[in-house]
């Protein structure tokens, strides 16, 4: 049975490529939740949000558990990537707990994330100027 049509990760949905990713760590804002750390940037033009999953070798030497991990995280932000409201978004999560957490856990710590971020974008944009009053302006002249 296919998946909806929302709830979809296309690679364009996936950051990858060392100058994106490292302009994300340098310039983006980070944050933290009791399972993971996140780090978000926004004003990229383009429109898809891109989401990157980081799983570290240091606390789990086998790759079966960091895969299980990041399918985890990455379940968890297709099923509520809708939450952002703001497009060009970079967002990268990383989980730093040295024990695996359930599903639930994790969807909720992602649902806390997104929710965090959308406030604060919603807080330092500006809304958009509307497109119809520019076109006006420019006929009256």
């Amino acid at each position: 049975m296919p998946s909806p049509q929302g709830h979809t990760l296309p690679k364009e949905e996936r950051l990858c490529g060392k100058t994106s990713v490292s302009a994300l760590i340098s310039d983006g804002k980070w944050g933290a939740t009791p399972h993971l750390r996140y780090c978000w940037a926004a004003g990229r033009e383009g429109g898809v949000n891109r989401l990157m999953v980081s799983v570290p070798k240091k606390h789990f030497k086998r790759a079966v558990r960091r895969n299980l991990l990041k399918r985890r995280l990455r379940e968890a932000y297709r099923l509520q990537k809708e939450l952002l409201n703001a497009t060009g978004i970079d967002l990268m999560l990383a989980y730093s707990h040295p024990e695996i957490a359930d599903f639930a856990t994790l969807y909720a710590e992602v649902t806390d994330i997104l929710a965090r971020i959308t406030r604060s974008c919603s807080a330092s944009c500006p809304p958009e100027a509307p497109q119809d009053r520019a076109t006006e302006d420019d006929s009256a002249v």
